[in-house]
């Protein structure tokens, strides 16, 4: 029999924007009134990217309890182990969150790279990241305009390969909600999927 349940996920002090950054004191302050709260994960920030965001995930780890505290890493080998160094000290509460660009004009522009490519990066990072922490999450970054069947490929692949949790995110705010349910069910519909999120940019 199939059970359900909802996981709370917050990632509000990973993202920035000009003049909407957070510093990392700040964000600590709001990742324990997070924790506070009850939230299940907060994604703590990209550890890779620069050194305040690595101190603000690894000092997140540090401070808070219960939550699981996340890291967003791309599909490469440099940006797994930063976020993993990042998160250890989390103990069994550490997710590394893993992100690739599925869609057609992501592989064409910005990653020049074939499906069996991109599949392939997504395999061997889960893979990677899976024998480092005790959670790892896969996010096919503008799940939305990629191809439905290729999409499930992709999902079915990082299962296999050892995602606990798979995000099917609308990036750039392509899809009306019927849209959206129907993205969502053909992966959910092909594949073994045990837990999945969505991320939708209103």
């Amino acid at each position: 029999e199939m059970t359900s349940s909802l996981v709370g996920s917050e990632m509000c002090i990973r993202d920035r924007c000009p003049g909407a950054a957070m510093t990392v004191e700040q964000k600590i302050q709001v990742a324990m009134q997070l924790e506070a709260l009850g939230v299940d994960v907060i994604e703590a920030g990209f550890p890779v990217i620069s050194d305040g965001d690595f101190h603000a995930v690894r000092t997140v780890a540090e401070r808070t309890e219960k939550s699981r505290v996340c890291g967003l890493a791309r599909c490469v080998e440099k940006d797994i182990i930063a976020a993993h160094e990042a998160l250890k000290v989390a103990g069994d509460r550490e997710r590394i969150h893993l992100v690739v660009a599925t869609s057609p004009i992501h592989r064409k522009y910005k990653l020049e790279k074939s499906r069996g490519q991109i599949r392939e990066m997504a395999v061997k990072a889960v893979a990677m990241a899976s024998g480092l922490c005790g959670e790892v999450q896969f996010s096919a970054e503008d799940a939305s305009r990629t191809e439905p069947e290729f999409l499930a490929e992709m999902v079915e692949a990082v299962i296999d390969a050892g995602a606990a949790v798979v995000n099917i995110p609308d990036t750039v705010g392509y899809t009306m909600p019927e849209e959206y349910y129907r993205l969502i069910s053909y992966p959910v519909s092909y594949t073994h999927l045990r837990a999945h999120e969505t991320r939708r940019h209103l």
